[in-house]
């Protein structure tokens, strides 16, 4: 692996919708949907205005909604972001986009300090050529009770100085740290990253209900996938599921693959936090748009079998092999949320978490002309990204 990103040459591009309208669908607006409506797209924006001579799409039958929005993405099309090239990387980019993620957050796992700083440096490179849009860190801050599919022997405390460090190599590139906030330094790196416009996110944690609820007042701002990785709530024991449910401080993330959720919880989810503080996550990793097989994960092994992917010792479920495409369809059809609720979470709510919600996360004039288009069954038909079709409708 290099010791930072070369300029990677892109992959031959679709043609740049110069000025298309859109028209016929659905259209999910921050106001609402519009049946029948049309998305103007001038060059690489969504436009207010369409010329006289403007092609014109007709999409009757479909929805377009925003391009999708992950914030928590290890890699996919057999790629890893915690160790693969830039070629690598840039492959799974590519089949996060093809499943409609137009915004995509690139996430490590635990490993040792040196190299998760000298990994954030290269990935900074591929942030600042405009491939990812940060970086998060999920790991090595986090608990051994609640260690997942990360490797024991590789954990620390969260010490401010080393979470410092991780920062300064990230080049201002970091837009998340996933901490266990109960151990020895957590609420310091809490108030550091918070300081730093950092999201400080509770998760891998084995906390109680009052340290969560200090850790959110430290800061912290973001469950990392919640339920996953913590302790269960529990009718005297609340732990930190309570805590981070009920703070309207906190955006939630849920793995929608039906694996790491049972329907009912993410129903709880919902209705406890409303649509507005959830944020639909892929936990990506290797396999995501890619199929079964033995895999890494980190330092560890990884059996994917089903679509399941789970570590070879232990068995613990070891990331997903979700695409964001799947969780809009699965949100729709298996939990019927409403197709508006399923856009905040899955585009408006963690554009606005990163910062981005001025550029993309919702189909406004002046944004990036990303969006996504749906048929009828909500399977995934067409995806533009800043004015290109990375899949064109048919």
């Amino acid at each position: 692996m290099a010791a930072s990103a070369p300029r990677a040459a892109h992959a031959a591009r679709a043609p740049r919708a110069e000025s298309t309208v859109l028209t016929g669908a659905r259209v999910v607006l921050p106001t609402g949907t519009v049946e029948g409506g049309r998305v103007i797209i001038e060059g690489g924006r969504i436009a207010g205005a369409a010329h006289d001579d403007t092609a014109s799409l007709d999409l009757s039958g479909h929805w377009i909604v925003p391009g999708f929005v992950d914030l928590h993405n290890h890699g996919g099309g057999g790629a890893s972001f915690t160790s693969g090239s830039v070629d690598d990387v840039l492959k799974g980019i590519r089949t996060h986009r093809e499943h409609g993620t137009t915004t995509l957050v690139a996430s490590t796992v635990t490993g040792e300090m040196d190299f998760l700083a000298h990994r954030a440096g290269f990935l900074s490179e591929l942030v600042e050529q405009g491939e990812l849009a940060g970086i998060h860190f999920e790991g090595p801050f986090i608990s051994p009770c609640r260690k997942g599919a990360h490797s024991e022997a590789l954990l620390r405390d969260p010490d401010p100085a080393e979470v410092r460090k991780l920062l300064d190599a990230a080049r201002g590139t970091a837009r998340m740290v996933t901490l266990a906030t109960e151990l020895p330094g957590g609420i310091e790196s809490v108030r550091l990253l918070a300081e730093h416009g950092v999201i400080a996110a509770v998760g891998h944690t084995d906390a109680t209900y009052e340290q969560t609820v200090a850790a959110i007042d430290a800061g912290a701002t973001v469950a990392t996938h919640l339920f996953n990785a913590m302790p269960p709530l529990g009718h005297r024991a609340p732990g930190p599921i309570a805590a981070l449910l009920e703070d309207e401080r906190v955006t939630v993330e849920l793995i929608n693959d039906g694996t790491h959720l049972h329907p009912a919880a993410l129903e709880l989810a919902f209705h406890r936090a409303g649509a507005d503080r959830v944020a639909f996550v892929t936990d990506a990793m290797d396999a995501a748009g890619f199929g079964d097989g033995r895999y890494e994960l980190g330092p560890l092994a990884v059996e994917v079998k089903e679509g399941v992917a789970r570590l070879v010792e232990g068995g613990s479920i070891a990331g997903s092999t979700l695409t964001q495409d799947i969780a809009f369809k699965r949100a729709a059809t298996v939990d019927r949320l409403p197709v508006e609720d399923i856009v905040r979470a899955i585009s408006a709510n963690p554009a606005r978490l990163l910062g981005v919600y001025d550029k993309v996360g919702s189909l406004e004039p002046g944004k990036d002309a990303d969006l996504v288009v749906l048929d009828e069954e909500f399977s995934l038909k067409g995806v533009l990204h800043k004015g290109e079709w990375v899949i064109e409708p048919k």
